[in-house]
């Protein structure tokens, strides 16, 4: 039996070329290292998605996927691991630093550095549905419930205090 091997190219992000911006470079300041404020929401972000590490310029290596439930105790233990309050964002929260002149990935990828352009996990759960939850798709920046099952990617946020 004979096996056909697909090899797809790796697409990169395509932007339209007139428009406004949803999440312009000034929206955000880097906070050191692994995290980013964002100005309209006083919301900062972990540049990286779970998994990957901040290697002083980029996000190297693999983000990990999560079922809903592991979503939110890995945030719950990244809380309690530093005291900073690391949570998994709301559904308008990761919506709210999505690009949506861009997709593949729908991100500002000078400040989120090689995000994957998948869904990723929001703490929204389903209103209609008690085995699903609400996800951001940075492939296009649409927003769905899906499963709770499902192996999705995560970033992690924190309220601003200062």
């Amino acid at each position: 039996m004979l096996t056909a091997l697909l090899i797809l190219p790796v697409q990169a992000q395509t932007c339209l070329a007139t428009g406004n911006e949803t999440a312009p470079d000034e929206d955000f300041t880097v906070q050191g290292g692994n995290e980013v404020l964002h100005h309209p929401t006083n919301l900062i972000w972990q540049r990286c998605a779970v998994g990957q590490t901040w290697d002083g310029s980029v996000c190297a290596g693999e983000a990990t996927r999560f079922d809903w439930q592991s979503a939110l105790q890995y945030a719950h233990e990244a809380s309690q691991d530093d005291k900073l309050g690391w949570r998994l964002p709301n559904v308008k929260e990761l919506a709210s630093i999505t690009e949506r002149l861009c997709v593949r990935p729908s991100v500002n990828t000078s400040i989120f550095h090689a995000t994957p352009a998948d869904d990723f996990w929001t703490a929204t759960p389903s209103t209609q549905d008690p085995d699903r939850a609400w996800v951001v798709a940075f492939f296009n920046a649409s927003h769905a419930v899906k499963r709770k099952d499902r192996f999705v990617y995560i970033r992690l946020v924190r309220t601003n205090v200062e």
